[in-house]
């Protein structure tokens, strides 16, 4: 089912007693983002998602949740008040918070207050004013693709999930979901780069129909409209899935997924050396670096629900 707010676990107990997350056996589940880990690089999703190894947080990933915190608090706003000026006061709260996280204020003492922005951001981000303008440009070009005084979501930042008959959990977060009176269902996804070209919009698009999927198993409707929003350059990408499309991108996830189950029963990941991988964080435990990674924690995997193969004792 389509949830909103509270995930069912959290959810579970109407006479308002705590919920004993140990009682219920964790299970594995796919998203979007991972489903792109595996394909990207199968030892990336290893350490994502089963070593859960962590990642130093980037200025434009912190950018993004920046932005898309805005966003989603304007349509708290009654709809006359949304207005540019309005998002702009947004921005100085939503920032306070995000800087309460102790790796993002760590990350702003390094690069930010120190004048040494990290390779992907743009020449001006070298202070903190700087870089909160260019949030809010992201913010004010939001205006220029929508009017949000028009628009009433019917969800935001919504989790949706189902499972599958196979059993397969498909699990997400949409940004923005519109119903018309009609039942026709839009999603809508707020990126904060630029529109990829044209040879790059399949790979783009996955993440929507990920969602379509889901919605369509859960309400019987198929979505007249997927709809990114890049705020980097002003642009829109759009797109209407049918049916028999989304059957077949069916099949391409439980591909996927059995593709995953047969590399954790394995302890087999392998990488897969792209020119992204100048961005990862785990160079130094990846072979195709030199480096070595650590022992598969086929311990902590079956706790979360994975089944592996038997333990092998060494001794």
């Amino acid at each position: 089912m389509v949830q909103t707010g509270q995930p069912a676990d959290a959810a579970a107990s109407s006479s308002g007693a705590p919920v004993d997350e140990t009682a219920a056996p964790r299970r594995p589940s796919l998203s979007p983002s991972r489903a792109a880990d595996f394909k990207t690089c199968p030892l990336l999703y290893r350490f994502r998602t089963i070593d859960r190894l962590p990642e130093r947080k980037s200025l434009a990933a912190v950018r993004g949740t920046l932005v898309h915190t805005v966003l989603e608090r304007l349509y708290d706003l009654p709809a006359r008040q949304r207005t540019v000026e309005a998002a702009r006061e947004l921005l100085a709260p939503a920032w306070e918070e995000l800087r309460a996280d102790p790796e993002v204020a760590e990350l702003f003492a390094e690069d930010v207050a120190a004048g040494e922005a990290s390779p992907e951001q743009s020449l001006d981000a070298s202070s903190l004013e700087a870089w909160l303008a260019s949030a809010g440009r992201l913010v004010e070009t939001y205006f220029s693709l929508e009017d949000p005084s028009r628009i009433e979501p019917h969800g935001r930042e919504e989790l949706v999930e189902v499972t599958l008959p196979d059993g397969l959990l498909l699990r997400g977060y949409v940004d923005r979901l519109d119903v018309a009176p009609n039942g026709a269902i839009r999603v809508v996804d707020y990126k904060t780069g630029s529109m990829p070209r044209e040879a790059f919009e399949g790979k783009a698009l996955f993440q929507m129909k990920f969602y379509a999927l889901v919605l369509w198993r859960t309400r019987g409707v198929v979505a007249s409209q997927l709809k990114l929003l890049y705020l980097g350059d002003g642009d829109a990408l759009t797109y209407a899935p049918d049916e028999g499309e989304l059957v077949r991108f069916e099949r391409t996830l439980q591909a996927i997924w059995t593709a995953i189950e047969r590399a954790v029963a394995a302890g087999d990941f392998r990488p897969n050396r792209t020119r992204l991988c100048d961005w990862c964080d785990h160079q130094a435990l990846c072979p195709s670096f030199g480096g070595t990674p650590p022992p598969f924690p086929a311990e902590a995997a079956a706790a979360a629900g994975w089944q592996t193969l038997p333990l092998i004792d060494h001794a």
